[in-house]
Parts: C-alpha cells; structure tokens; sequence
C-alpha cells in the first residue's frame, strides 16, 4: 500500500479517538500529543471563530515542545437557535439535548489549525455541516442514552457510531460533524509542503 510521504514528524494534538481515525484512515503516519489548553479560558465568541481560536491555541501549546513537527489542532462544537452543546453530564442532559435536536438542523463547527514553529508557518480555519436529525420518538431516545454512547460526545451522539439512526441528511463535510474536516486539512498539509504525494506508479 502506498503511503503519503512526509519529510517532518507529524503530530495530532488531541486524545481523540475519532480524530485519530480519520487520519488513519487517511495513510497519515503521526503521533498523538495532547495539548493541555484550558478551554474554559476562551469567551464564546462568533462560532467558527471560536473553534479557530481553540484550535489555534491547542496546536501553539504542543508546536512549542515539538518546534520541528506539524501539528494539528482542532476544536468541534455543536451548535443550535445560538446555543453550544457540549457534552452532557448525564442521562437527563442527553435526554434534553436530544429531544432539542430532534426533528430540526443544527451546525457542526470545527476549527482546525496545522503549525510548525521551526518554520514559522500556521493555517488556521473552521468548516460547518448542517446536520438535520429525523423526528425522535420518546422510546428511541431513551434506548440510546442507555447505549452510554452519548456521555463523551458534544450534542450527545456519534454520527459514525449508533446515533447514525439519528439523522437524517446532512449538508457539507460528514468527517467534519466525526471531528475533524479530513479533505480540508489533507489539502492544507499538501499545500504546505508537510505531505507529498508519489504520483509513481504502484510497485
């Protein structure tokens, strides 16, 4: 299997699992080092401003211990009538999140920013889906906040996991509403210089 080829460590500075994927899935080779940025220090502003900024930040806090790499930073909320869904405490603040959703459109935002200090270079953006959930009926609710799938994810539910039942279409990037805008970030590191493409024919 041909592999995209990387001249410079890559990193992915988030402990997410989903994230994760997505750049394995990709033939990325990368490790995992989690920023410790404290989100709680960052006022909501507009949404996609808000995740650039958080994204932005959690890259600059790894890219700092790791000067030669590029680092990948994201940040993805949930958002719906002006409110941000986090992730909920509880089988009642899913219940409420997901009753909230039903039957309407909301927005996934994720901010993404790839950094390498040695360089001085950073790219810093933000791309939004529009999700639109069918109508849920009160059993089907309370099934899946009884799956525990919902407890680690902002809006209270996995598009890529069980909660796939849960809409129905969406408008923009799927990878995007999973974690991370994969084809937008993947132009960016081309575009960079970080990861080349072998157009040679396969061996």
């Amino acid at each position: 299997m041909q592999r995209a080829t990387q001249h410079r460590p890559l990193i992915l500075a988030s402990q997410s699992p989903r994230r994760r994927y997505l750049l394995e899935q990709a033939g990325l080779t990368f490790t995992v080092v989690p920023s410790s940025v404290d989100e709680s220090g960052f006022a909501m502003t507009a949404p996609d401003d808000y995740v650039r900024q958080l994204a932005a930040a959690k890259a600059n806090d790894v890219a700092a211990v790791h000067p030669d790499a590029w680092v990948i930073g994201a940040d993805t909320i949930v958002l719906i009538d002006g409110t941000v869904l986090g992730k909920p405490d509880g089988r009642a603040e899913a219940r409420a999140m997901l009753q909230r959703l039903s039957g309407r459109t909301h927005q996934v935002y994720t901010g993404y920013s790839i950094r390498c200090r040695e360089k001085d270079r950073t790219f810093t953006d933000a791309v939004v889906t529009d999700v639109t959930f069918k109508r849920l009926c009160p059993e089907e609710i309370q099934w899946y906040i009884h799956t525990d799938e919902p407890f680690d994810k902002a809006g209270a539910y996995a598009i890529q996991g069980l909660g796939t039942f849960l809409v129905r279409r969406i408008n923009g990037s799927y990878t995007n509403v999973v974690g991370l805008p994969v084809c937008e970030v993947i132009e960016v590191l081309i575009r960079a210089g970080a990861v080349g493409i072998d157009r040679g024919e396969p061996k």
